[in-house]
C-alpha cells in the first residue's frame, strides 16, 4: 500500500510539473514560440505575470512563471519585442504571486 500511495505522489508530481510555466527568453524572434512585450501597467496586460525563484513553484498557465537556462527546460520559448504591436501576448511583471492572472483569457491557449 505504501509503495502504490508513494507511486501516485511521484505520478502527481511529474504531471503537475509537466504543465508548470517554465519559460526562457530567446535571443531572436525566430527561435521563439511566442513574442512578449512588457507594458508599463497592469490594466494594459493581457496577463500578470509574477516570477517565481524555483521551477516547483510555477503553475498551470496562471501567470506563475520559472525563467530556465536552457531553451530544452522550458515550456515555452519567449521572445521580448520593444514594440506592444509586434507582440502576441502582453505582459506586466507584479510584485507577489497572489496577483498573477489572466486579464484576457481569450489568449489563455498562447501558453498551452
Amino acid at each position: 500500500m505504501k509503495k502504490l500511495i508513494f507511486l501516485l505522489i511521484t505520478l502527481f508530481g511529474f504531471v503537475f510539473n509537466a504543465n508548470a510555466q517554465k519559460v526562457y527568453s530567446t535571443d531572436a524572434d525566430y527561435k521563439a514560440d511566442i513574442k512578449v512585450f512588457v507594458v508599463d501597467a497592469d490594466y494594459k496586460a493581457d496577463l500578470l505575470v509574477y516570477k517565481v525563484d524555483a521551477d516547483h513553484k510555477a503553475k498551470d498557465n496562471e501567470g506563475l512563471w520559472f525563467f530556465t537556462n536552457a531553451d530544452y527546460k522550458a515550456h515555452k520559448k519567449i521572445f521580448f519585442v520593444d514594440a506592444d504591436y509586434k507582440a502576441d501576448l502582453k505582459i506586466y511583471f507584479v510584485d507577489a504571486d497572489y496577483k498573477a492572472k489572466w486579464s484576457k483569457p481569450e489568449k489563455k491557449h498562447l501558453l498551452y
